[in-house]
């Protein structure tokens, strides 16, 4: 008779399991973009980067909105040479980007992390409310600290009115990008894959070409003009010219010009220029670029004044003036006109 053996069995032997994430403990199905979200369930890299954005597109907004309107305005020139402002633009971008990390590091993220610990309560979440009532507080924390680095670096507090004012100005550069920051961060906690960065880096370009394009169109149009130092002949030139300081100097229409305290700034030997009173008589001419009057020369030989004077200002209001110090100093000793008054 034949017996039927059943197998032995193995009594270690276990029943295969499938495989599991030794990190986020899911299964072999979950997407790596899951997995991601379990590992930073915070969203500090979302909301860094957002913030970093947001303030770039502000900086590049504003920046381009303050050039279009100093382009109105008496200023020193624009840069000529493609590889000058090609230079100039990378430079300012690259700058514009390490500020931007710098304030989301000491300004933006402390606001978001003052919101969510104030609202680790019970029933409370933080949210958009709360972040933007978190910057005012930061603003002022920030003002405080470098304001009162400044005041002793410079031994005397500036006016409680500046101090006001950079509060104001901070609070309300910092309202937006912690505004962005903070739905970045709640995204990525929520578990959607939203990219909120570039979506925040796209919009900021297209605000920043639509200014650029309206800047264009206003000056292209002749709506407004780019300003021009005004054009001034040998007449115009004529007359008494005072530094508001006691300093005069009258240059006569035969070329002839009396000085009475004028600033003479002499090198000392020391780096500096210092002024010396300047009395006298000498001469003036015009100095002119093709055909045109761009300033005057003026010599007074009884204190060896020897200066080229350029114009600025405006047609009803010019002035001149030279540059004092080293060059490119931005200081600068400036003559207006005196105006005679009809009797």
């Amino acid at each position: 008779m034949t017996q039927h053996t059943e197998p032995e069995a193995v009594p270690d032997a276990i029943p295969e399991a499938a495989p599991v994430d030794a990190v986020t403990g899911a299964g072999s199905g979950e997407t790596p973009r899951a997995q991601r979200r379990v590992m930073h369930p915070d969203g500090f890299g979302a909301a860094f980067c957002a913030s970093m954005a947001a303030l770039c597109a502000e900086a590049a907004v504003a920046g381009t909105t303050g050039i279009l309107v100093l382009l109105s305005r008496e200023h020193e020139g624009l840069p000529h040479g493609l590889l000058v402002i090609a230079g100039i633009v990378f430079a300012v971008a690259l700058l514009g980007v390490l500020v931007s990390g710098f304030v989301t590091a000491v300004a933006v993220m402390p606001a978001l992390a003052l919101a969510r610990t104030v609202t680790r309560r019970p029933g409370r979440r933080d949210g958009p409310l709360w972040n933007a009532a978190a910057v005012p507080f930061v603003s002022a924390a920030a003002v405080a600290v470098f304001g009162g680095v400044s005041a002793l670096g410079s031994l005397s507090p500036a006016a409680p009115l500046k101090y006001l004012l950079w509060w104001a100005c901070l609070t309300a550069a910092l309202l937006p990008a912690t505004l962005i920051a903070g739905v970045a961060g709640q995204r990525v906690r929520d578990g959607r894959s939203e990219r909120t960065a570039r979506r925040v880096a796209r919009d900021g370009a297209v605000a920043w070409l639509a200014v650029g394009a309206v800047g264009a169109a206003v000056y292209g149009t002749g709506a407004v003009e780019v300003y021009q130092p005004p054009r001034l002949d040998s007449a115009q030139l004529a007359g008494v010219w005072t530094d508001g300081r006691d300093g005069t100097v009258k240059l006569s229409a035969d070329g002839t010009a009396v000085a009475e305290g004028l600033d003479n700034y002499v090198w000392d030997g020391t780096g500096k220029d210092r002024p010396k009173d300047c009395d006298g008589s000498g001469t003036w001419k015009p100095v002119k670029d093709n055909g045109k009057v761009q300033g005057l020369s003026l010599r007074i030989g009884s204190c060896e004044l020897r200066r080229n004077w350029s114009v600025s200002g405006t047609g009803k209001e010019p002035r001149l003036f030279h540059e004092i110090g080293k060059p490119g100093s931005g200081k600068r000793y400036v003559l207006t006109k005196v105006v005679e008054h009809e009797k």
